[in-house]
């Protein structure tokens, strides 16, 4: 009977294993297939032009790769006409970062980390990869988020990658950025609350660089367990780093002294009310999708990250 009852459980676990397998590792299916066919033969593209970029994908699943990503892109190429010839190396270059994020991620996940949504984590660190992150700064992310208080997912991990690759877009020195965002880790910050702080860090790249905040404070509210607009509030050292548009609604903007007379309030010494910059809603992101397909032009040109500071956020 014993006997009996452990080849039913043997054979659950493997029946389990095999569809977890299937899942992270699925081809794409026929329907898949005549539906991106049919999207390339309205744009006048032959099937044996397709068939290659599509086994090219499936092999990609078929490895454990998500395929969501290289499937978009895909039909964002054949939708813009763009020559297969051309969407053939940037699907390549997509699946090989999608190769190195799970490359590091299984490094982390053997030290300990637990895993979390994998092929969220598979998507965003390939992203990071894409905007600038490196794998060695990832591996010193996943070193520096080793902490007993605090167990960290891998998706968490990934989302402090992309987070790092936003501040170095703003010009934030690689070292600091990463002592930031490893600090960030430690204290709990959700995979959204860590990209919020990329965001933030970078819109405000200017007043670290040329000093008018500091990351060192910033990093000092972080490991006191400050999160979100909290960072940004106020201007803690006086030199221009928080919201200076809430401090003029604190108060009246005109001050009556005892004689009635109008005194005009004090002006921000470090340059103006630049709340406008820092308060205007966050725009749509064209860098959020990577590998973009803009022109049939410019698809067969070699990726680079963008470390200018401008234009993504």
């Amino acid at each position: 009977m014993s006997t009996r009852t452990d080849i039913t459980m043997w054979g659950l676990t493997l029946a389990v294993t095999l569809v977890s397998v299937q899942v992270l590792a699925e081809p794409l299916s026929i329907q898949e297939r005549e539906a991106i066919t049919r999207l390339g033969s309205v744009q006048g593209r032959a099937a044996s032009e397709i068939n290659p970029l599509l086994d090219q994908v499936s092999k990609a699943g078929e490895r454990g790769l998500p395929t969501d990503s290289l499937l978009n892109k895909l039909k964002e190429g054949l939708a813009k006409g763009v020559e297969p010839t051309r969407i053939d190396p940037v699907l390549r270059q997509m699946t090989s970062r999608l190769e190195s994020a799970r490359e590091v991620l299984e490094e982390a996940k053997a030290r300990g980390m637990e895993e979390g949504n994998r092929q969220r984590a598979l998507e965003t660190l390939a992203e990071a990869f894409t905007r600038g992150a490196t794998k060695d700064e990832v591996r010193e992310l996943s070193r520096l988020a080793q902490d007993d208080r605090h167990k960290t997912t891998q998706e968490e991990l990934a989302a402090g990658a992309k987070s790092l690759a936003v501040m170095k877009e703003g010009r934030i020195p690689s070292k600091e950025g990463t002592a930031l965002v490893g600090e960030g880790i430690r204290q709990g910050y959700r995979s959204s609350e860590l990209l919020d702080l990329g965001r933030e860090v970078k819109r405000r790249g200017s007043d670290f660089e040329e000093g008018r905040a500091s990351l060192q404070q910033l990093r000092e509210q972080v490991s006191r367990g400050e999160k979100g607009d909290r960072l940004f509030r106020e201007d803690r050292s006086g030199s221009g780093s928080g919201d200076r548009g809430d401090r003029g609604d604190r108060g009246d903007r005109e001050k009556r002294d005892d004689s009635g007379r109008d005194r005009p309030d004090r002006q921000d010494r470090s340059g103006g009310d630049r709340s406008d910059r820092i308060d205007r809603p966050e725009k749509a992101d064209r860098a959020e999708r990577p590998d973009r397909i803009e022109r049939p032009e410019r698809i067969d040109r070699p990726e680079r990250s963008d470390r200018s500071g401008r234009g993504r956020d």
